[in-house]
């Protein structure tokens, strides 16, 4: 008799589309002849999660935390072996699941940044391409200190542009305009150093066929997205 596979939980809805987006990374990138081969999904796809940027930009709204370990509590009674968070930015209420469940929580942030290093062991800037809030709360400043290495972002006002888009993309009202916006931030960073890029928030990995750049590009959706296949598909129980 065959091991049963893990089962991944998603806490999705951070957005809607972006979630989408990762289940549809994982089965393209899974090894599969038949619908047998493929990963079991278990998908929270809920938008009621308070919003990120509210509470962590506009400080007008509610933690997110609470809710998102709900969600996480009712994976696992669901079925869930470990969990994985699309949201960047839903990130800085890592702890509150983590503390919740008795199952594996994905660190998105360990796992860009030790990628990013096993790829380019020497580089010393990351240019990230994020929510303003990824940059305000510096969530991804202790992930790369690991490998010495430094996350920078746009200028103020090209940093603008990219909050703009990712608000966007959420609402389906992104222009070509904005697009080059996007390039500009992105030669921006390239600019100011950066080895590489990270695309870091799950709506700009929605888009992210539209980035041109001459840097190396890494898409967070992507790596998460190749970690569920593997974790799932080289270890079995």
């Amino acid at each position: 008799m065959n091991q049963k596979e893990l089962t991944v939980g998603i806490l999705g809805g951070m957005g809607p589309e972006a979630t989408v987006d990762l289940m549809q990374r994982i089965i393209t990138a899974t090894p599969a002849d038949d619908d047998a081969d493929h990963i079991r999904m278990l998908v929270d796809n809920d938008p009621k999660v308070p919003s990120r940027i509210k509470a962590l930009i506009e400080k007008t709204g509610e933690s997110p935390g609470p809710y998102m370990a709900k969600m996480a509590l009712g994976l696992v009674k669901g079925g869930a072996d470990f969990l994985v968070i699309p949201c960047n930015t839903a990130h800085k209420f890592y702890p509150d699941v983590a503390e919740a469940v008795s199952v594996p929580v994905v660190n998105l942030l360990e796992l860009a940044a030790t990628t990013i290093n096993h790829h380019f062991p020497d580089i010393k800037k990351v240019g990230l391409l994020a929510s303003t809030a990824v940059q305000m709360t510096e969530l991804y400043v202790p992930a790369f200190a690991r490998y010495e290495t430094t996350p920078i972002f746009p200028q103020a006002d090209l940093q603008e542009k990219v909050m703009t888009l990712i608000k966007a993309v959420k609402a389906k009202t992104q222009t070509p305009e904005m697009i080059d916006d996007l390039n500009q931030a992105a030669d921006d960073l390239r600019q100011q150093g950066a080895g590489c890029l990270l695309i870091a928030c799950t709506e700009l990995s929605v888009i992210s066929t539209v980035l041109k750049t001459e840097l190396p590009v890494f898409d967070a959706a992507q790596i998460l997205a190749e970690h569920v296949v593997e974790k799932v598909k080289g270890k079995s129980y």
